[in-house]
């Protein structure tokens, strides 16, 4: 078993979760998959063993957890550009900066961490359904921002969709395996250039 038992209703026991959850970040973050125990984890946020196994069944189960966290929080980060964008009528290389550097942000606060979800998270059927329509949600918010701008030709969600992918993939190659010399906000504005030319390409 890999994913949470349950997620709790009460306050104090979300709590307890958060704080579970925040210390296995920080463990992860800093010493790895390997050498991180729930044991560790349970001392790190001040709670028993018998506590922590109340809500986690082991600790990919708690890795399964910060991938949802980071999934969430990536689309709350990309839902966020787009409404500002709709908000302040914004062009697409300043809606796309905003998108791109939104989302390395999130990658970068802890990188060891974003490397060990990437790699080692359990790729769940539900997880994976859950990354899916969180990708399509997102394309379908973006395609509105291309129609609204009169690009992307005559099929915007598919060009959106593929937009939305190829940023995701493109930042963690820039993130989580930055080539050697070379500066990572070069690589971010080459990612928005890249994505402005293929988008307006059939205008």
């Amino acid at each position: 078993m890999v994913t949470p038992r349950k997620r709790p209703r009460q306050q104090r026991s979300r709590e307890t979760v958060a704080a579970i959850e925040e210390a296995a970040a920080q463990l992860f973050d800093r010493y790895g998959h390997a050498a991180t125990t729930t044991n560790k984890i349970a001392e790190r946020a001040g709670v028993s063993i018998g506590t922590l196994y109340r809500y986690f069944p082991n600790k990919d189960a708690l890795l399964w957890s910060l991938a949802e966290q980071h999934l969430d929080a990536t689309a709350a980060a990309v839902t966020e550009a787009l409404a500002r964008a709709a908000r302040q009528e914004l062009p697409l290389p300043l809606l796309l900066h905003d998108i791109v550097h939104r989302v390395a942000d999130l990658h970068t606060r802890r990188p060891a961490l974003h490397r060990l979800l990437f790699d080692q998270a359990p790729r769940t059927p539900d997880l994976v359904a859950r990354f899916r329509q969180t990708e399509q949600a997102l394309a379908a918010a973006l395609a509105a921002h291309l129609r609204r701008l009169g690009i992307a030709g005559s099929d915007p969600e598919a060009a959106a969709l593929l937009a939305v992918q190829g940023v995701q993939a493109q930042i963690h190659g820039v993130v989580l395996d930055p080539p050697g010399g070379r500066d990572r906000d070069d690589l971010l504005a080459a990612i928005v250039t890249q994505w402005h030319r293929a988008l307006t390409h059939h205008h």
